[in-house]
């Protein structure tokens, strides 16, 4: 018998050294990152509701106890909370729906979690599935710590943000205000960490610009192709787009946007470097607007309102002219004025053609705070981690979830600590989205130390 001692202690041994590894946060988060990442939530047409038994099947295996609800068949919302003292709670917000993902462009299977050459691989791993693991691995190291925490800490993933949030984080407010009773603070999707002439530089999104989405439509006589008319649906949607297109709103800078040019000039050199720090009189100098949207269009959207054509239709055969065609606009604006106000500019703008314009969506502005207890966490902690790097709060060309819960008045603010290298990010929406392995175990940490500083003070 003794023969097989040494064997069963080399196995023991080895067993527990995998045991052990297999309890650090961030080995648990890859883990749960590649299973999630097979899980299909593309929307349309969603099916979030398989988040939401992944996420419970852990909330089950750790005892924590959440509650769910589905806004539309197959379109579900979990939420979980942990209590805490009497300081506003503080909500980790997250969506679980990813856009499409055309196989035909990928060179790795899009849903397949696969780690390949340092990268985790598969749709949402950066727009948000890897931010919520990461939340799920801070949400679930405070719940295993059981010390006493300032404040409540909810865990929240919802539906449909990819397509609004009407089923999702919208469909929550209305339907359960409760989750949002007491709230104070806010964490979601939108910013990150990104390296400049060798600093590191951590944009947290404190306000978006505003979706304004718009549909014009054009009544006119139909005919034959042959025998043009002098005006036709077409043709009227076809001015209306044209006036847009030649008539591009003017430029204004805001404070959150001048902070950012002055950040940027900061990595820079040059005369760039020049007309990013004075950008208040850099939009008034000609030609330097077309000049920063070759540059890049991301800034160049931040300093003005602007519309982006995206669909339109008319007729179904090329010799028919139709008795009505439509267009559809994708419209962003500066949040220091709202909706209505820019709907009339709009308005004025095509009335003389004569088309009709409906409004799809249009939301409120806020801008979030950054004096709060997260704001100033994400400074203290990353300043501490990282001693040459800074905090530069952002506005986001596009638009997430925390639009509703700024509403509420809630300070909510888009930030994930995973620092990017290069152009990393360019496949959030795009083809081979992946996501750095070291950098996202790394974020995961680094998050984890910034929330602790937030229930823990």
């Amino acid at each position: 018998m003794k023969k097989f001692i040494l064997p069963l202690l080399i196995a023991f041994s080895f067993e527990s050294i995998l045991a052990s590894k297999a309890q650090t946060l961030d080995d648990e988060a890859v883990s749960w990152l590649q299973e999630y990442l097979q899980i299909d939530t593309v929307n349309p047409p969603g099916n979030e509701s398989r988040a939401v038994d992944f996420y419970a099947k852990i909330f089950k295996k750790e005892g924590i106890e959440f509650n769910s609800a589905e806004s539309a068949p197959g379109r579900g919302n979990i939420w979980a909370r942990i209590k805490g003292g009497d300081k506003p709670a503080l909500i980790l917000l997250q969506h679980t729906d990813v856009v499409p993902a055309n196989m035909n462009f990928w060179t790795r299977p899009a849903f397949s979690g696969e780690i390949h050459e340092g990268y985790i691989w598969g749709r949402g791993a950066l727009d948000m599935k890897g931010t919520g693991i990461s939340q799920l691995a801070v949400f679930l190291s405070l719940h295993r710590s059981g010390l006493a925490l300032n404040r409540d800490v909810v865990f929240l993933a919802t539906a449909d943000e990819e397509a609004g949030g009407a089923y999702g984080a919208g469909w929550m407010v209305d339907n359960h205000p409760e989750v949002f009773e007491g709230a104070g603070l806010l964490i979601n999707e939108g910013g990150s960490g990104y390296q400049a002439n060798g600093k590191i530089i951590f944009g947290v999104e404190v306000t978006q610009k505003v979706p304004v989405w718009l549909r014009l439509t054009a009544v006119d006589t139909p005919g034959h192709g042959s025998s043009p008319r002098p005006t036709s649906s077409v043709t009227r949607i076809v001015e209306a787009l044209n006036l847009v297109k030649e008539n591009p709103f003017k430029a204004r800078i805001i404070p959150e946007v001048e902070r950012i040019f002055k950040s940027d000039s900061k990595s820079m050199d040059g005369e760039l470097a020049d007309k990013f720090f004075n950008i208040k009189e850099s939009i008034k100098q000609e030609g330097f607007l077309e000049e920063l949207q070759e540059y890049s269009a991301s800034r160049h959207a931040l300093t003005r309102d602007t519309c982006s054509m995206t669909r339109m239709g008319g007729s179904s055969k090329i010799n028919v002219i139709p008795p009505e065609a439509w267009a559809e606009i994708d419209c962003r604006i500066l949040p220091d004025r709202p909706a209505e106000e820019f709907i009339e500019t709009f308005n004025e703008l095509v009335k003389d053609t004569g088309v009709k314009v409906e409004v799809i969506m249009a939301f409120t502005s806020a801008i979030s705070p950054t004096d709060s207890d997260l704001f100033k966490a994400i400074e203290e902690v990353t300043a501490d981690l990282y001693p040459n790097s800074s905090v530069v709060p952002s506005v986001s060309t596009g638009f997430t979830d925390s639009h509703f819960t700024r509403d509420l008045g809630i300070a909510s603010y888009g930030f994930n600590p995973l620092i990017a290298k290069g152009d990393e990010f360019s496949g959030v929406h795009g083809n081979d989205e992946k996501v750095n392995e070291a950098a996202f175990r790394q974020g995961v940490l680094d998050l984890k130390e910034i929330i602790q500083r937030v229930v823990n003070d």
